[in-house]
């Protein structure tokens, strides 16, 4: 979800039912074509030139009884079953402060939206102000978003450190330090201390959740959107291992939950999936995914984001956030991960200029996400926490997505928001 907010940190230094049609690799390259001249343009509108990168617990809710059906497929009233979809969703919004104009105060409280994500940098609008002035400002604007939720929201920010922190040192926060710089130093002791200021920092102003640590292996050191800035530990795997079991655990010393990411690996690519078609299959290595195996295996793990790259060797039909074989076959069966699975942005090019907003959304439920991410910031939808419900809903009553797998991330998401009271 990083280059949703992109010149924030540049400036600092984000089965025919199953689906109408499926994209194969060679439907999607062949789309290439058409999209590279939208794709240029789109990128230059993200940041200001002058910002332009350089070259080189809630207890867990109790849902209603579906009542029973007179006829198949059984599908619970409407209401129930629309505020369940409701909590698989997760988006960003405008306003530093609240009134009942605003959108997000309806996906709140007549909704029952699962959470909220904050940015300090408006891309569409390419303004320094969207929901982050002062840690003042923050504390009371998610004091509101909470007071009027039915189930308590999932608050998130980016805040990896160093170049990719929404709550900086120029809005009063305190500084932070890349995950390189922690990975060089590589003493998790240090880092340790380090996550726990930050996730001080963030409990402090109502942010429960952080998108981090980044746990993709820097194999290319140019990759645009990892290695270039700094977001990587280490290309060891024992290192970004280490680094990131510290800085989870000073997270949890606070009541913060967090986010590996991006999986199944994104370290070692050339491209950046925030602007389009991102495959991986030939720079991809196998050992990416030893951090996440070795993390799950130490109970560390709340939450996983998927990543917007195609990577042949483990699906050859599917990005990884619409692929069941990476996200149910690998990552949850092989891997025995059963905790939250959240999408990268879905606003992201490498989904919105080559999949249908509704094909996308169903289908990266069918493949294992549980909470669908919408940073509502490279381009604006006021709309857009409806729109996906409406989407669900409809996939849920024609069949193509079943009760038990929305159960399924219902559980997934309740166990997550009850680790707040630890």
């Amino acid at each position: 979800m990083i280059r949703s907010s992109v010149g924030e940190f540049l400036s600092a230094a984000h089965n025919s039912r199953a689906l109408r049609r499926t994209w194969t690799r060679r439907r999607v390259l062949a789309a290439g074509a058409v999209l590279a001249w939208s794709l240029a343009a789109g990128c230059r509108q993200e940041a200001p030139p002058s910002q332009q990168p350089k070259p080189a617990p809630p207890t867990a809710t109790a849902w209603p009884e579906s009542p029973t059906p007179t006829a198949a497929p059984p599908v619970p009233e409407e209401r129930t079953l629309r505020r369940k979809l409701a909590q698989m969703v997760l988006v960003g919004f405008r306003g530093l402060r609240l009134d009942s104009t605003n959108p997000i105060v309806a996906d709140v409280h007549e909704r029952s939206l699962g959470g909220v994500v904050l940015f300090s940098y408006d891309v569409a609008l390419q303004s320094p102000l969207r929901n982050v002035e002062s840690p003042q400002q923050v504390a009371a604007l998610t004091a509101e978003l909470q007071a009027m939720a039915e189930t308590p929201l999932i608050v998130a920010v980016d805040q990896e450190g160093g170049l990719v922190a929404r709550l900086d040192e120029r809005h009063g926060f305190p500084s932070t330090l890349s995950a390189q710089a922690l990975g060089e130093r590589n003493d998790p002791a240090f880092t340790y201390a380090v996550a726990e200021q930050m996730a001080r920092t963030l409990s402090s102003v109502g942010v429960n959740h952080n998108f981090a640590p980044v746990v993709d292996l820097n194999l290319n050191p140019d990759n645009p959107i990892i290695g270039a800035l700094g977001r990587s530990f280490s290309a060891d795997p024992d290192v970004v291992t280490a680094q990131a079991a510290a800085f989870i655990r000073g997270h949890r010393a606070h009541g913060v939950t967090t986010t590996l990411k991006h999986f199944p690996g994104h370290g070692s690519s050339r491209d950046d999936s925030h602007l389009g078609f991102v495959d991986v299959t030939d720079a991809w290595r196998a050992v990416e995914l030893e951090p996440y195996r070795r993390l799950i295996a130490e109970g560390l793990v709340d939450s996983i984001m998927t990543a917007h790259v195609f990577n042949a060797r483990l699906d050859p039909d599917h990005v990884a956030t619409l692929s069941p074989a990476i996200l149910t076959g690998l990552l949850r069966e092989e891997m025995g991960f059963d905790g939250v699975i959240v999408s990268d942005d879905m606003q992201m090019g490498a989904i919105a200029h080559v999949y249908g907003f509704e094909e996308a959304v169903v289908q990266s439920v069918i493949a294992g996400v549980d909470v669908i991410a919408i940073g509502n910031n490279l381009t604006y939808d006021p709309d857009v926490a409806g729109r996906v419900i409406d989407v669900l809903t409809t996939a849920v009553q024609d069949g193509r997505l079943s009760l038990e797998r929305i159960d399924a991330s219902i559980r997934r998401i309740d166990a997550l928001k009850a680790k707040w009271k630890r």
